[in-house]
């Protein structure tokens, strides 16, 4: 069972026992992504994740890795749009290590100029990293043609420009306005005496609790626009995606979309995967995936192929887009992707670190959690003509669409 504490400074503390398994799962959920950047602050949540990383006053990085390592654990991270997240999964013995360790970086990362230099370069190598990668580029790309206005339409990472001039005082300044107590999530999910809740709550009660997320930008609404994009380089494949307007989060119709999107290209059974790869032969990699966010949201439709095949295999798209919307899906198709949905979803949560990032997110990001036999009833009750409803409804809209192709074609 999901439990929910709120320390006196606003701390939220989610915490869900395991006790058939041998591990602890833990999270540190801030709600401070790329949608609360400004212009020049562009990547400044994904650098302070690298920076947190880098030492403390009484801990250097390579101290941090020997520590976690020497507990038979590990500890990641990663930015989002809407949040940045710190986690560690360890064996539940070490539970109060693992947590010292991060609150340490959470509250005594140095921020030294020198390690700032070192992960500028870390990080443009990242982003160079995207960018020698086609099938992730053309999708960041394709967010910037549907919300170019918006800060929810950049990229995560950032770009040079703003990245080289980020510096201590900048860190500062985004953590003392976003990282507030009331922005701060701490989800556990595994096998922990009570008294753990206890020890997270004297970690973490010296937090200053307030801040104002009213000065972001997450304020104005994201407008999905139409259009394209083009790019030539020296690739072999041509790779595209095509964008459509998506669900919020809160919308009802979430799990209609849901749906939708397995019987499009989500599953190796899906009318995509079977027309494109299986009967034709066009792509290796097609399929389409659905993006929801607290205002907005978009469905994507992604393909691979040999540049001669490109109008061919976009043809079959628009043909098979053409069909679900003329004729439907059918119950068959429909009952198969609830059975898919279910599975994953249920074989998701077997382990810790699983449940712990869905606790977190839902909390922070929602501040409700749905228990599992709500979520697989709502999932049983959506009905075909809903799905039908929804497919009509994304894709009779305007498109956007990301094209990288070879250059001599």
């Amino acid at each position: 069972m999901i439990q929910k504490e709120i320390s006196h400074n606003g701390i939220r503390i989610i915490h869900e026992k395991m006790p058939y398994v041998r591990s602890l799962a833990i999270g540190l959920f801030v709600k401070a992504g790329s949608i609360n950047e400004t212009e020049k602050e562009w990547g400044l949540s994904h650098f302070i994740e690298h920076m947190l990383f880098k030492g403390t006053k009484t801990r250097t990085a390579k101290m941090i890795a020997e520590q976690f390592d020497g507990m038979g654990g590990d500890i990641n991270a990663y930015t989002s749009k809407e949040m940045t997240c710190y986690y560690t999964t360890v064996l539940d013995h070490h539970a109060e290590e693992a947590l010292t360790i991060l609150a340490d970086m959470f509250f005594n990362s140095r921020f030294d100029e020198i390690d700032m230099q070192r992960e500028k370069s870390v990080i443009l190598d990242e982003i160079a990293s995207v960018e020698d990668t086609p099938d992730d580029d053309v999708d960041e790309r394709l967010w910037s043609v549907m919300y170019p206005k918006h800060p929810i339409g950049r990229s995560i990472g950032g770009v040079k420009e703003t990245i080289e001039q980020f510096n201590k005082g900048m860190i500062e300044r985004y953590i003392s306005k976003h990282y507030t107590a009331d922005n701060i999530v701490i989800s556990i999910a595994g096998n922990y005496d009570d008294k753990l809740i206890g020890f997270i709550e004297s970690l973490f009660s010296s937090y200053a609790a307030g801040g104002n997320l009213k000065e972001t930008n997450e304020d104005s609404y994201p407008v999905f626009h139409s259009g394209n994009t083009t790019k030539y380089k020296e690739i072999e494949q041509a790779h595209i995606c095509i964008g459509y307007p998506g669900l919020a989060l809160s919308d009802d119709r979430l799990h209609d979309l849901i749906l939708l999107d397995s019987i499009v290209g989500g599953t190796m059974s899906s009318r995509m995967f079977q027309k494109i790869r299986e009967e034709k032969g066009l792509a290796y990699s097609v399929f389409s995936y659905y993006s929801s966010y607290l205002a907005t949201g978009s469905f994507v439709i992604y393909g691979g192929t040999g540049p001669e095949h490109l109008e061919e295999m976009v043809s079959t798209m628009d043909q098979l887009i053409g069909e679900i919307v003329s004729d439907g899906v059918t119950e068959k198709e429909l009952h198969n992707a609830k059975e898919q949905l279910k599975g994953s979803f249920l074989l998701g949560l077997e382990s810790s670190e699983s449940r712990m990032h869905r606790n977190g997110k839902n909390e922070l990001i929602l501040s409700e959690h749905k228990s599992i036999e709500e979520v697989v009833e709502l999932i049983d009750n959506v009905q075909l003509d809903n799905v039908n409803k929804i497919a009509c409804e994304t894709f009779a809209r305007e498109r956007a669409i990301s094209i990288i192709a070879p250059k001599k074609r």
